[in-house]
């Protein structure tokens, strides 16, 4: 008889959505007359940069014509993207990274949760505390934990973020082999500088480890200080993967394009001990289960690096980031204590209180919704998250709603 995959069985994680869900439509239905504003999901709200647009145009009436028409493309992604990419993204910032290391695709979720399939299943695999959810979700469908208790999967490596460490985790004092960061961090919206990823790189290659780096909220970053990429850190060609995303940088959440960043040095090891490297291990799992990004898609992503392009998504990133002050200064107008907000579109708000308590209080008095700091792990106990993904006037609204509430 058929058997299930009986690892899904374990997961729990979704029934954070599903009681937001539920409790902002039992709102909606006792209070028919009030809006309500979503300030919970990180999803963009500008429309595309006009350069993609005219870009994506350009491809589509190419692909009406015989002579322009394009079927299969390379699965890792067309060289005119590729190229752009590792010269604008990489070199212009000092880090070495050639075109054929940069693999095309519809999503950094989905890359940094496909990207387990290629190590052993008895991994050692550390996760910050709070996480962002796939990181752990798609390692427990591959059965490297065992059950959940008292919040925590049994089995993985939980790396605390709080606000003593100023939400950079310690480095491990246990085994820890596939090591998952993420910077500007989803969800606290902490920075790191380039001194305490340098500790990260040196301590993946005094232990044989590899680092799964998320920088998926890079084009936030506007102190030139801080790293936008680990390749930026000596050593880390040979121990890091690093994730990036058009969707929050251009917009790209419901057109998918991103790539992910895998060195020819970069190395794992089999169970005799001896190195092997990544690069063609990953290439092998892209040419086998994926086709590659329309090819619309990838010329309107080449317009991102246009000096048109460069200037319109500056423009968009700019503007969430207002959003993201005013909500940083409105919170902390009421005396919250707040992270992010300057390098990221995320706001994490200390509480004081459980987080369900300030989520109902928000929803029930404000009519605005959030997320639940408890959802992203124990360590987010205490904390909401807001984010700045919406328009200029429901993000000023909802801080004069909330001021008006909680004062």
């Amino acid at each position: 008889m058929i058997l299930i995959n009986e690892h899904y069985n374990k997961l729990t994680a979704s029934y954070l959505f599903a009681d937001i869900a539920k409790r902002v439509q039992k709102f909606q239905d006792d209070n028919p007359d009030k809006s309500i504003i979503k300030l919970g999901i990180g999803d963009v709200t500008l429309p595309l940069p006009a350069a993609c647009v005219q870009a994506m145009h350009r491809a589509v009436d190419e692909m009406a014509e015989p002579g322009s028409f394009r079927g299969y493309g390379p699965e890792q992604g067309y060289d005119f993207l590729r190229e752009k990419i590792a010269r604008h993204d990489f070199q212009e910032r000092g880090a070495d990274i050639a075109p054929d290391e940069i693999f095309i695709s519809d999503g950094a979720k989905c890359d940094t949760g496909n990207i387990q399939e290629i190590f052993s299943t008895d991994t050692r695999v550390a996760v910050p505390d709070p996480v962002y959810p796939v990181y752990v979700d798609t390692n427990v469908m591959a059965g490297r934990t065992g059950e959940m208790q008292d919040g925590r999967y049994q089995g993985l490596v939980y790396l605390e973020c709080t606000p003593e460490n100023s939400f950079i985790p310690d480095l491990p004092r246990e085994q820890a082999d596939l090591i998952y960061l993420c910077y500007p961090n989803n969800p606290t919206g902490a920075g790191i500088s380039k001194q305490e990823l340098q500790k990260w790189v040196d301590y993946a290659r005094d232990n044989k480890a590899l680092i799964l780096f998320d920088a998926a909220y890079e084009a936030f970053i506007r102190d030139e200080a801080m790293p936008r990429s680990i390749f930026e850190i000596p050593g880390a060609r040979e121990v890091a993967i690093e994730f990036r995303s058009f969707s929050k940088t251009a917009g790209f959440t419901g057109t998918r394009c991103a790539y992910t960043v895998v060195p020819k040095e970069c190395r794992a090891y089999d169970s005799q001990g001896q190195k092997t490297m990544v690069h063609p291990l990953w290439n092998r799992r892209h040419n086998t289960k994926f086709n590659g990004v329309a090819y619309p898609v990838q010329r309107a992503a080449e317009a991102v690096y246009s000096p048109e392009g460069q200037a319109q998504v500056k423009n968009n990133i700019d503007y969430y980031l207002s959003n993201a002050g005013i909500i940083l200064k409105a919170m902390q107008d009421q005396g919250y204590k707040c992270t992010g907000g300057k390098n990221s579109p995320y706001i994490w708000i200390q509480s004081g209180s459980d987080s369900w308590s300030l989520f109902d209080s928000l929803l029930n008095k404000a009519g605005v919704v959030c997320t639940p700091g408890t959802g992203f792990g124990p360590c987010g106990q205490g904390f909401i998250r807001i984010s700045a993904f919406n328009s200029r006037e429901n993000v000023q609204e909802a801080m004069h709603r909330i001021s008006k509430a909680l004062s």
